[in-house]
């Protein structure tokens, strides 16, 4: 058996020859970025790139090395790609303007999904700081019409709860409208259950809600298997139902502003599932515009569907040594089996190392949209 300081000397020695070889290699990569950047030739040649992982995995020697090849010169042509990137700094103007800050006035429209009372009109406010007209929409796409059509300035939707999950539609409806993210804000949600004046839980035979609602509830309502559970719109225009159909065998799941503003009668307080039930919403504008100190941004992307192709995006995050905070992935509309990432990171657009990456991003993959930048609560 061989000593095993002597095995780590041989390594020691392999890795200086690997390291000298790679460098070497590297600098003829920015020789070659040059001469395509003369020719106006794209730096990305997945056919080229293909080929040659091709031909290295064949001159493998042992057939059980073929992967670990293919692999391992899959991440130097990824370095490569980046390197040659950040040589030729050739990024497109990303077509956001940077501003001090966002401000609402008294005469400021702002349009958000519910009514009264409902929870994204809660965040609203505290956002915009009590200022605006405030647009009530019945549907999160009326919400991003609004701000199309040029009826609203700004628009204010939820995105996230931290009980169940995110909301797929506004990842569509941020994919499909030309509207961008300038801000988050997050409340907590506290669901409580209201009925008539004189009504009590016992009478009650159904129980309306956004669908949301109901999820976050879902512990407390099992335990009244009798009552039928309806989604409606928002929490808060479930509440005025309830008011408005005067029925004293119905309730609604809303906040503690809705059921005051209706004149309800408490139920019961606080049935919601997490004791920490708190919604991430997202304010949103038609103009690409990002507050100057923003740290976060959004986007999306959709890739050719063959094996690899994640992984490879993925890489220039790694390579620009980004940190992710959050990927998902959405069917395509109308495209089977091809799907679209949404993607989360820190960062500000005005870094070099985040136009690298965002440039190598849109050349590789089929679609990439900017969803916006703003600062995380």
């Amino acid at each position: 058996m061989r000593d095993l300081s002597d095995i780590r000397k041989e390594i020691d020695e392999v890795d200086r020859k690997l390291l000298e070889l790679f460098e070497l290699r590297m600098g003829l990569s920015l020789n070659v970025a040059d001469y395509k950047k003369q020719k106006g030739m794209p730096v990305y040649d997945a056919d080229r790139e293909k080929e040659k992982l091709d031909k290295l995995r064949k001159m493998s020697n042992k057939e059980e090395n073929a992967d670990a090849v293919t692999n391992l010169f899959t991440q130097i042509m990824l370095l490569s790609r980046g390197a040659q990137y950040g040589e030729l700094k050739i990024y497109d103007d990303l077509g956001f303007a940077s501003v001090d800050k966002f401000m609402a006035e008294q005469t400021t429209k702002i349009a958000y999904y519910g009514e009264t009372g409902s929870y994204t009109e809660q965040a609203m406010l505290e956002y915009f700081n009590m200022q605006g007209v405030r647009i009530a929409m019945n549907t999160f796409e009326e919400v991003m019409k609004a701000l199309t059509e040029g009826q609203a300035d700004y628009g204010v939707l939820p995105i996230e709860n931290s009980s169940t999950g995110t909301l797929s539609d506004i990842f569509d409806l941020l994919a499909e409208y030309d509207n961008y993210i300038i801000g988050e804000h997050v409340i907590n949600i506290d669901h409580n259950l209201w009925g008539l004046p004189g009504a009590n839980i016992h009478q009650i035979k159904k129980v309306y809600s956004h669908p949301q609602g109901l999820l976050q509830c879902s512990n407390f309502l099992k335990r009244y298997q009798n009552i039928e559970k309806l989604e409606g719109g928002s929490t808060a225009s479930c509440a005025r139902r309830v008011l408005q159909e005067n029925d004293i065998t119905q309730a609604a799941i809303a906040s503690k502003r809705a059921g005051e503003t209706y004149g309800l009668e408490l139920l019961q307080a606080s049935i919601h599932n997490e004791e920490h039930n708190q919604t991430r919403f997202i304010i949103i504008s038609n103009k690409r515009e990002y507050l100057s100190v923003a740290k976060r941004i959004s986007i999306c992307f959709v890739l050719p569907h063959r094996s690899g192709s994640l992984y490879h995006i993925l890489s220039h995050f790694i390579y620009n040594n980004i940190n992710l905070t959050r990927i998902e992935s959405r069917p395509t509309k109308g495209k089977a089996f091809i799907y679209r990432f949404f993607v989360d990171f820190e960062g500000s657009l005005e870094d070099d190392h985040i136009k690298n990456a965002l440039f190598s991003i849109k050349e590789e993959s089929l679609e990439l949209k900017i969803l916006g930048s703003y600062v995380p609560v």
